[in-house]
């Protein structure tokens, strides 16, 4: 198979942002998140509309909480993260962020475009991981409220990481009954590569919760690409079939995580993109997540060729979380819609080059339900 081509402020009085649109039905609030070190000021928006409400930050587009509810009504904090900015900027294993310029990893930090050869920062080892040391999860966005979100811009300059081309990236988060809708935009001076994802950490028993072995996992993709020893794609478009990585039916994902599978060894556990059966660009249901105690669902909808499902392997315990949870291994899991990694360095990929005069934009939808109990009417 082949394919072309310091805690939230609460002293501070929120403003009501009201909105331009009548319609809206998202009631949006703004405070102040502390600042950094330097003095830049960050701020965490607030959105509340239908089941949902969801915190995010302007420091690395964050989605710091997610509250939905269970089965019985309940809602629940659903992602991993921290209490305060200061943390974040700490040691963040990216819970929440925006990720840019490049999702992902590309080997060796090198990749050609259009006969030129481009070093990229290296911080996984020899490899460039989510866009470097210094990748949109580690910038504050200019943020502005519109109908039922919000609209966060960073300008990329040209050489920021070593990519080419100054590159303005816009993400919309926002709230319908019963979903998160995040929209990516990107516009670029100069030929470059970009691939953005958000990296939220699941766990839908709630965050701090247990581990996420006994969620129920269904990914609609036949093929993976399977990793060498540093997690980069082989170029091979595997096929799921007889394996571990075969989640085409709702599956438990402690089931096989510990098999001894080569794939599962090198990523210790998953860490993989799945290569989602659908037509390029099309609107569709990439994956879809239970957790059978609380019965809540996640559907992840998007219209990327690709999706990174990592169980959070190098969660060790050591990191200590929202309301003073500590977060052991495996205890949140990702759900990265994407192109493929290293995708400049594999022609037979789907490509992540924009050009100037063209506009990437991707959409990605997290919509929550329930389930009832098995047996109960």
């Amino acid at each position: 198979m082949s394919l072309a081509g310091a805690g939230f402020k609460l002293t501070v009085s929120c403003i009501l942002l009201v909105s331009l649109v009548a319609q809206a039905k998202t009631v949006i609030t703004k405070q102040s998140f502390n600042q950094l070190d330097d003095g830049t000021p960050v701020e965490i928006y607030t959105l509340r509309g239908g089941k949902i409400e969801a915190r995010i930050t302007t420091y690395g587009g964050i989605i710091v909480s997610l509250r939905v509810p269970d089965r019985k009504g309940n809602p629940d904090d659903v992602v991993l993260g921290y209490d305060s900015l200061s943390q974040y900027v700490a040691k963040n294993p990216y819970f929440g962020a925006i990720i840019g310029r490049y999702g992902n990893r590309i080997a060796h930090g090198s990749f050609t475009l259009d006969g030129k050869t481009y070093s990229v920062s290296k911080n996984d080892g020899g490899n460039s991981l989510h866009g470097g040391t210094r990748g949109f999860d580690k910038v504050v966005w200019k943020a502005k409220p519109i109908k039922d979100g919000i609209e966060l811009t960073y300008v990329s300059k040209d050489g920021d990481q070593g990519y080419p081309g100054t590159l303005t990236a816009t993400v919309r988060y926002t709230l319908s009954e019963d979903a998160l809708h995040i929209e990516y935009f990107a516009t670029t001076d100069k030929a470059t590569v970009v691939n953005l994802t958000n990296h939220s950490y699941f766990n839908l028993a709630g965050q701090g919760k247990d581990t996420i072995l006994q969620h129920q996992l269904k990914i609609n993709a036949s093929h993976f690409t399977p990793v060498d020893s540093t997690l980069i794609p082989t170029g091979e478009l595997k096929s799921v079939e007889g394996t571990p990585f075969d989640f085409r039916t709702s599956t438990a994902i402690g089931q096989s995580i510990d098999a001894a599978d080569d794939q599962l060894v090198k990523g210790k556990g998953y860490d993989h993109n799945w290569v989602l059966d659908k037509t390029p660009g099309k609107f569709t249901e990439a994956a879809e997540l239970y957790e059978p105690v609380t019965g809540r669902v996640l559907q992840v909808l998007t219209t990327e060729l690709g999706l990174q499902f990592y169980s959070g392997n190098f969660l060790n315990g050591t990191i200590t979380g929202k309301q003073g949870r500590v977060y052991p291994k495996r205890s949140g899991l990702c759900l990265e819609t994407q192109h493929f990694p290293d995708s400049p360095n594999h022609p037979n990929f789907p490509s992540t080059e924009l050009k100037p005069g063209e506009r990437y934009h991707t959409v990605t939808v997290l919509k929550f339900s329930t389930r009832s109990e098995p047996g109960s009417k």
